[in-house]
């Protein structure tokens, strides 16, 4: 049985590139789409069992689409395809609901694996680019034996700020409210003793915590 995909990328090689290395697989190119708002119309259209899309296009971008994507049809399982091994273009795919996310110059074989376990709902593999920031995201710490003056959920939050979360995203990772990151955010600030986000980030940088 061949998994339908919904390839997403603004350069034509790229897409025809993508196209011409599933062949030979049971991966199927059901649909091409040229930036997000194409995704999310084609998405609908074409019901993909997986989308592959890039992160860096005009108009709506990857992360933008994904998001997009979640709401209007959940439960389709979104591979993210960029350039860029950027912790934060990572992070926010996770925040977002990307279930992978796979570099454009990866061996064939594991962008092919990428989209068989997106499309069985299989885990990232280990030491993969996602596997590894989510680890880092969802990383616990015993307060009690810290050095750190924070609780286990402001360290949580600190590692997403770090890696350059929106308070919306840090909430959706973390399933909590807006409001709640927000307290959360200003608890960091004052017993770190720093006064903005940036150099919230630096220290937690710099203490090793991303």
């Amino acid at each position: 049985m061949s998994i339908n995909v919904l390839v997403v990328d603004d350069h034509e090689v790229v897409r025809s590139g993508l196209a011409c290395l599933f062949r030979g697989t049971d991966i199927e190119v059901v649909g091409e789409a040229v930036d997000g708002n194409d995704a999310v119309e084609k998405a609908l259209q074409h019901k993909p069992d997986v989308v592959l899309m890039d992160i860096r296009m005009p108009e709506m971008d990857g992360l933008a689409a994904l998001e997009k994507l979640q709401s209007d049809a959940p439960g389709t399982p979104v591979v993210m395809l960029s350039t860029y091994d950027n912790p934060t273009y990572v992070a926010r795919g996770v925040a977002l609901g990307a279930v992978d996310y796979v570099l454009k110059g990866s061996p064939r074989e594991m962008i092919i694996n990428a989209i068989h376990n997106a499309a069985s709902g299989g885990k990232q593999p280990e030491g993969s680019v996602m596997s590894r920031v989510k680890g880092t995201m969802a990383k616990r710490h015993d307060a009690k034996n810290s050095e750190f003056p924070l609780t286990n959920r402001e360290m949580q939050v600190l590692r997403h700020l770090a890696l350059g979360l929106s308070n919306r995203e840090i909430g959706r990772s973390l399933s909590i409210s807006i409001e709640t990151v927000k307290e959360h955010v200003q608890n960091i600030l004052r017993k770190v003793d720093v006064t903005d986000r940036t150099q919230a980030a630096v220290w937690a940088v710099r203490q090793g915590l991303v």
